[in-house]
């Protein structure tokens, strides 16, 4: 295919092919061939990097269309298209350097969460898995000065770093941080009465525990807010038969039983390690 678009771009080109011919030492046949591996190699390169770049469905029913794939280079791209705030990068690049740092949200990620809080007008949100608070704060960020986070977080070390900069930014009065068990703190919420008061929460904690963290946030979440579930796509391993480790089985189930769940609506992204979007019906 590329020697065929070879050939006719040296054939549709007859001023750029006398010019070679008249600055060339090589014999007119020779430039030919010249020219025209020129042009191989440059479609060829040019198919590579889109190719690289797209996946096609293997099910014919689907009309073979194309889906992007994020290469690293496109990946690249993206990142330089987020509007992270300085306070976020800072924090981030913090969180490079601790142990676990793989735990934390791409950037991409938190300003989809961020713009989901916004599009919702929410006003109280629950953040199950608060790590060292990215993702936390670039919600807390986008709520309103009445507005509430309750963040759950077992990890006193990296919850440390995380109210420090919700200090910094200007959030620590909107984010109720409950140190422990996150399930505990669901419960004890429930049993306070505030069932059905929250607009928003987000699910990044114990795998295994992925279904009761579900079942308590559907009692806490009013209907028509959103509960969001991080690595639903457990980095492709949900998609592998031959990986059937206790997590990765977990949210294989759970990807399972909320796809036939109908007291939400769904709609699962490929967006960092893939999240679920489960508006509550």
């Amino acid at each position: 295919m590329a020697s065929s678009l070879a050939c006719r771009c040296v054939n549709s080109f007859p001023q750029f092919r006398n010019r070679l011919f008249t600055t060339t030492s090589l014999p007119k046949p020779n430039a030919v061939v010249f020219l025209k591996h020129i042009a191989c190699s440059s479609i060829a390169a040019a198919e590579t990097l889109t190719s690289d770049a797209v996946v096609v469905s293997g099910d014919g029913k689907y009309g073979r269309k194309e889906i992007i794939s994020i290469t690293p280079r496109l990946y690249d791209y993206l990142l330089d298209n987020v509007r992270e705030p300085q306070i976020l990068r800072e924090l981030r690049e913090e969180t490079s350097t601790m142990r676990g740092s793989q735990m934390q949200v791409s950037p991409d990620q938190a300003q989809l969460l961020a713009m989901l809080v916004q599009i919702l007008g929410a006003e109280k949100c629950i953040e199950v898995g608060v790590y060292t608070g990215y993702s936390s704060l670039a919600v807390a960020l986008v709520l309103p000065e009445s507005g509430r986070l309750v963040a759950c977080e077992r990890d006193g070390k990296a919850l440390e770093v995380a109210k420090r900069y919700y200090e910094q930014a200007g959030v620590l009065h909107k984010v109720d941080v409950r140190h422990g068990l996150a399930a505990d703190a669901l419960k004890l919420m429930i049993q306070n009465g505030e069932g059905c008061s929250y607009d928003f929460a987000f699910v990044d904690a114990d795998k295994r525990n992925y279904q009761e963290y579900f079942e308590l946030l559907l009692q806490l979440v009013r209907v028509g807010g959103i509960i969001v579930i991080d690595n639903v796509l457990w980095h492709g391993k949900v998609a592998n038969p031959l990986v059937n480790d206790a997590k990765t089985v977990s949210i294989r189930n759970f990807n399972q039983g909320i796809m036939e769940d109908e007291r939400v609506s769904i709609s699962m992204v490929p967006i960092g390690d893939g999240i679920t979007i489960c508006r509550k019906n």
